[in-house]
């Protein structure tokens, strides 16, 4: 299979691949596109967020691992300057962030810490201590508070569940609940996993004790049939739409008291399997996102998955608060089962003009299926069709000797949208792409140590000065007025 594979893929280039080259020439730019490198030097650099200041819109943060890093723009992306003092001192690794602002203009970062993980995929078997983090920013992230505040910590000892892959979003309507801060994630146990919440009433500083969600628990290992990828939005009368993917369905659980008491959790969305492996990607996700119109209280749901053959990324809708979910729409507006691969999708629904975007990496111009590129997707019709558009042209690989983290990312307030995704610099002409990838238990999400030595370097492929690792950029595209 190999063979005809390589085969495949050589004709296609003596073909010059007229059609796939005219397919992608004929996504239009991005209006006002430009890219930002927040890691100007390659590193240990993933799993990026980003987020907009309601209160000051000229504020953006971005954070990404490993450990927890940001950066910060206060003139709307237009320059960038890293902030410090985000990670924490009291524990070896920290990542797995994301980030959001508060009604009062606070900055947020939420995060993982631990100093050792538990078995490969099955993390908590042997887990060491480990929680749920969150630090402040009084001036939009700039400046970081030094203390972070306990969402939920594991002391060291037999038998402590492993905590994972934390959300937080904040209540920034005009309801009851405003200023409320709410934290999700995966609680791996021995023999289960649940999705977990709490909440903050006073800025982040307390927590509630974490409560289960998703009614029953999925599976132990970090696969398909885990409780997995939670997300979340505030609709405009403070209602919490929580969203994650467990047994190839898309589950919701709703809270209409500040994040209290949750509904009988429910499958939406039936999906193909959400873990899947791709090509140059030992394994990669369509973990759902969950956006909602501020105006309208419209429901947005986005994934990836497979049902076409190749990955697509889809979005559903809700016009009734989640009861009843609108037929899937596929996003990306290739040539459908063209075996392009559209994936690490991430949605942003803009709380000013109620336009639903989407971004993701892109395929569909090269035939190989080792490069991609940028595309955001834009829809102005409640989601009833997306206009794809070109956020960067100049494909890149992601290596397969180092981690390319699970997730991208989006924010979007006034036509004005910000993208952040990982990259990996492309190599010399006369360097072959690694063939083999690093085993998992060596680059698990939140895992790898701060960019090495080359003789301190415990993986199999050995680094590459100048190409070693990734870099995070950032995205900016202007729509206003269109």
């Amino acid at each position: 299979m190999r063979n005809v594979a390589w085969s495949v893929v050589l004709l296609c280039g003596l073909l010059s691949c007229t059609g796939w080259a005219q397919e992608n020439a004929s996504l239009p730019r991005a209006p006002g596109a430009q890219t930002f490198s927040l890691t100007p030097e390659p590193g240990s650099f993933t799993e990026p967020a980003i987020a907009v200041n309601p209160k000051n819109p000229q504020q953006v943060v971005a954070v990404y691992q490993d450990n927890v890093h940001a950066s910060y723009s206060v003139d709307g992306g237009q320059h960038w300057s890293a902030a410090e003092g985000t990670a924490p001192p009291n524990y070896k690794i920290s990542g797995d962030v994301s980030t959001t602002y508060d009604n009062k203009g606070r900055a947020y970062v939420c995060y993982i810490a631990f100093d050792k993980l538990g078995s490969f995929n099955y993390w908590a078997r042997g887990a060491t201590r480990n929680g749920i983090f969150v630090r402040r920013s009084p001036d939009g992230g700039k400046t970081w508070e030094k203390d972070h505040f306990v969402v939920a910590e594991q002391p060291t000892q037999p038998g402590i569940p492993f905590e994972d892959k934390p959300v937080i979003v904040a209540d920034n309507t005009n309801s009851r609940y405003a200023g409320n801060l709410y934290v999700g994630w995966t609680r791996w146990r021995i023999a289960d996993s649940q999705m977990v919440f709490s909440r903050s009433t006073d800025g982040g500083k307390t927590w509630s004790q974490a409560v289960e969600i998703d009614g029953h628990p999925g599976l132990p290992r970090d696969d398909n049939g885990a409780a997995e990828g939670f997300d979340a939005a505030v609709g405009p009368d403070g209602a919490v739409y929580a969203v994650w993917s467990q047994d190839d369905d898309i589950w919701l659980a709703v809270s209409r008291d500040g994040g209290k008491t949750f509904a009988k959790a429910r499958a939406i969305i039936h999906t193909a399997p959400i873990m899947y492996a791709i090509s140059t990607l030992e394994r990669a996700n369509g973990f759902p996102q969950i956006g909602v119109d501020e105006k309208s209280g419209k429901l947005y749901v986005s994934w990836t998955d497979y049902r076409n053959g190749d990955l697509d990324v889809f979005v559903a809708t809700s016009d009734n608060h989640g009861k009843k979910w609108n037929a899937a729409v596929r996003v990306n507006n290739d040539i459908i089962h063209n075996g392009a691969e559209q994936f690490f999708q991430w949605l942003a629904v803009d709380p000013v003009d109620g336009s639903a975007n989407v971004v993701f990496y892109d395929r569909r111009g090269d035939p190989p299926e080792l490069k991609q590129t940028v595309t955001l997707a834009r829809s102005t019709d409640g989601g009833k069709s997306f206009a794809n558009y070109a956020w960067t042209t100049e494909g890149f690989m992601a290596r397969a000797d180092v981690f390319f983290g699970d997730y991208s990312g989006l924010a979007a307030y006034g036509g004005r949208v910000y993208g952040i995704w990982t990259e990996s610099p492309n190599p010399p002409a006369k360097e072959k792409p690694a063939e083999q990838p690093v085993k998992k238990e060596e680059v698990k999400e939140g895992a790898a140590q701060p960019p090495a030595a080359p003789e301190k370097s415990d993986e199999k492929t050995p680094p590459r000065p100048g190409l070693r690792g990734t870099t995070v950029k950032v995205g900016v595209a202007d729509f206003g007025g269109k």
